[in-house]
């Protein structure tokens, strides 16, 4: 063990939203290092490639690792416990943003316990200006033309418009 306290943040991140950045700077001042672990999940079917999602999560995190947040960002394919045992995570963190995304991650912390009783799992409000964002809606109203510049970095925000531009149907 290194002594320092790692947490583990795991999402797809397709693409990465200012909720997702708020959890990553609320975390990251919970734990000594947070690692932002992207998970590569094709059977999410993915509009971006794993590597492409790394990268935008590294592009969007710049300015918190410029303020000393020790922040880094791996993808993974694994069962997250595993991924939590192989990177010394000692907590996992989840956002919620609505009553109903309580269920669904209540029990996955619940059977990622009885995976591996040493490793907790602690969850996080969404900020209030955040509670509604989700990459899907994000990606929706992107495809439709509409302004997303209020839930994802200019960095994302350019990303899906070409990939829009490039591709409208998909």
């Amino acid at each position: 063990m290194s002594g320092k306290r790692i947490g583990l943040y795991p999402g797809t991140f397709d693409p990465i939203t200012n909720g997702h950045l708020d959890i990553i700077t609320r975390g990251a001042k919970l734990v000594d290092k947070l690692i932002v672990a992207v998970a590569r999940n094709a059977g999410k079917g993915p509009m971006f490639s794993t590597d492409e999602r790394v990268e935008m999560v590294l592009d969007d995190i710049v300015d918190l690792r410029r303020q000393g947040l020790d922040i880094e960002v791996k993808a993974f394919d694994n069962l997250l416990v595993h991924f939590a045992k192989e990177t010394e995570a000692a907590v996992i963190i989840r956002g919620l943003r609505a009553v109903s995304d309580f269920e669904y991650e209540f029990q996955m912390a619940a059977m990622n316990t009885r995976l591996d009783r040493e490793i907790e799992t602690a969850f996080l409000m969404a900020s209030e200006r955040q509670q509604f964002i989700s990459s899907r809606f994000v990606k929706e109203i992107g495809k439709l033309g509409g302004d997303i510049s209020t839930f994802v970095s200019p960095l994302t925000a350019a990303r899906l418009k070409e990939r829009f531009h490039h591709n409208p149907m998909k």
